[in-house]
């Protein structure tokens, strides 16, 4: 085995390492918002309170303030997958780019975040803004999570789009970025229910629909109606997708890959219903969200797959 193959096994099994650990940030920075510790380090950033380590903490300010320092790690982790995918592969490789754009995606999420708490859209916040935000938000992890996905797929089986795809594998791609995209709309209205979830909780599911439906409760519980709705027509569409493409584009589309979207996006549906039943309990929050980065990983593979060639082989 050659030094630069092996360098290349080792940057494959970082690249693993980066993706799983970023998921975990994101599933602590769900707990930061579900518990409603997102002020626990006030108006500042990125101190904490004005002070680099907090002074005689309360468990909001160790919340935040751990949440801080793990996504510092994501940060310094995807600036390492940039640095070694330079000195792995060569210039124009597309793991290089898709770290770069790793890099500038995780950027985006320490900006997104630093809004969040110098607009104070944290804790009791009931704002439109905040729930933009919020939405802005979920669409730039999942974004984020594409290109570490991107990173993983060139690294560990050397998968490459080709610029000159067959019509048929572009058209497939095509369904599976539809399915991509119906899933950003699930995610970024499951983020903004959440939030809702969160700052009007209920006593019972009853009393949930009784004010969905009321003409005066706050718009964050009005808009819990839509989200299942948003789901519901999401998953019929991955699961027809899921079925269908592999036997139009037999040669072109995974069905294996495919039986594992259908799979999770059923469990994901379960999860979200379960969710519901529960009246939205911070660990299942946290399950459901967990459920929602593991579909989206699995889609951007399937949608990776489809019209690829080795790196080696591409002209």
């Amino acid at each position: 085995m050659s030094l630069a193959s092996g360098a290349r096994k080792q940057f494959a099994k970082y690249s693993w390492i980066v993706l799983g650990y970023t998921v975990i940030v994101i599933m602590w920075g769900a707990y930061v918002r579900a518990t409603g510790s997102g002020a626990g380090c006030g108006e500042h950033w990125p101190t904490c309170n004005g002070e680099i380590i907090p002074r005689a903490p309360s468990l909001a300010r160790i919340i935040e303030f751990s949440h801080r320092l793990s996504s510092g790690l994501s940060l310094l982790l995807v600036g390492g997958l940039v640095v070694w995918s330079r000195r792995v592969y060569a210039k124009g490789h597309l793991a290089r780019r898709a770290a770069m754009w790793s890099l500038g995606f995780i950027v985006g999420e320490a900006l997104v975040g630093a809004m969040l708490v110098l607009l104070q859209l944290v804790a009791g916040n009931d704002s439109v803004l905040r729930a933009v935000v919020i939405a802005i938000h979920l669409v730039n992890t999942f974004l984020l999570l594409f290109w570490l996905t991107r990173v993983v797929v060139v690294a560990n089986w050397d998968y490459g789009l080709s610029s000159e795809m067959p019509p048929a594998a572009a058209r497939a791609r095509f369904n599976v970025m539809l399915c991509m995209v119906s899933l950003i709309v699930t995610g970024a209205s499951g983020a903004i229910v959440a939030l809702g979830d969160t700052l009007f909780p209920v006593k019972s599911l009853a009393q949930g629909m009784a004010a969905d439906f009321s003409p005066t409760a706050h718009f964050l519980i009005r808009l819990r109606v839509l989200h299942p709705v948003i789901a519901m027509v999401a998953t019929g569409y991955i699961l027809l997708q899921a079925f269908v493409l592999p036997r139009v584009f037999s040669s072109l589309v995974s069905r294996k890959i495919g039986l594992i979207v259908a799979g999770l996006i059923v469990l994901q549906m379960c999860g979200g219903f379960l969710n519901l039943v529960l009246l939205a309990p911070v660990w299942m929050q946290l399950f459901h969200l967990m459920l929602a980065d593991v579909t989206w990983i699995a889609l951007c593979v399937w949608y990776f797959n489809i019209g690829v060639k080795p790196q080696g082989e591409q002209t």
